[in-house]
């Protein structure tokens, strides 16, 4: 009903000539509302022109960015020797805000090269409208302690980092926290309805989505009963 939602792939539908792209495997999402024609994209990254070329092709009109967390291959920046396009980019196309997490903001400005002013600090439960679609902010620290996934009108969850098909993200790079990890994952993300629909950050499972119910029967990441038997499950 006026949701305009895709999930773009690395590799397939955006930077279809780069190799890093290629086995990075991110998912980039569009996410509006098809009667105001308003669109916001969540973690935009690695080809930029093919993002504003899709939105155009759609009648759509970029209003704003959203960032699950500050890693180069979500939002730009130097990973591994390559040189990622993301945010910065974008911005020079379309100065839009960017909406990240507040604990995020640091590492986001230092990756991208952005200025603290380009973006627009939220917490957990805040809120954005685009046009009639709502999209509420989950702060879920674990990854980075200031990765946020963001819920599409209480049906579809894009997670970033935080929640793959059948894993999660890890918590042994610079910012990540086992523990805020468990805490994210069993005590809010195993809260959402069964019926909500996961759209993670990597193309790393056996399905590119899944609903919540499936994930909380399968994926042990969401099914320990106490912090020592998630980090069992993890090998920490």
């Amino acid at each position: 009903m006026g949701l305009y939602f895709h999930q773009l792939k690395a590799g397939r539908d955006f930077g279809t000539k780069d190799p890093a792209a290629q086995q990075m495997n991110n998912f980039m999402y569009l996410i509006g509302d098809t009667t105001t024609r308003q669109a916001v994209v969540a973690d935009p990254a690695w080809d930029i022109p093919a993002v504003l070329r899709r939105l155009e092709a759609d009648g759509m009109e970029l209003t704003g960015a959203l960032a699950t967390h500050h890693h180069p291959d979500h939002v730009g920046g130097h990973l591994f020797g390559h040189d990622i396009t993301g945010l910065a980019e974008l911005l020079g196309s379309k100065p839009v805000k960017v909406y990240a997490n507040t604990h995020e903001l640091d590492g986001m400005a230092a990756v991208t090269g952005l200025s603290r002013s380009d973006f627009s600090a939220v917490t957990g439960g805040d809120t954005l409208q685009v046009g009639e679609v709502t999209i509420t902010f989950l702060h879920t620290p674990g990854h980075t302690p200031g990765s946020q996934c963001f819920l599409v009108n209480g049906s579809g969850l894009v997670a970033g980092d935080t929640l793959f098909i059948g894993a999660c993200g890890r918590v042994d790079l610079p910012g990540g926290d086992p523990q805020a990890m468990y805490e994210s994952l069993t005590q809010k993300l195993a809260r959402l309805p069964d019926d909500v629909v996961l759209y993670p950050g990597h193309d790393y499972g056996r399905t590119p989505t899944d609903t919540m119910g499936s994930q909380k029967r399968t994926n042990p990441y969401l099914q320990a009963k106490n912090l020592k038997d998630w980090l069992r499950a993890r090998g920490v």
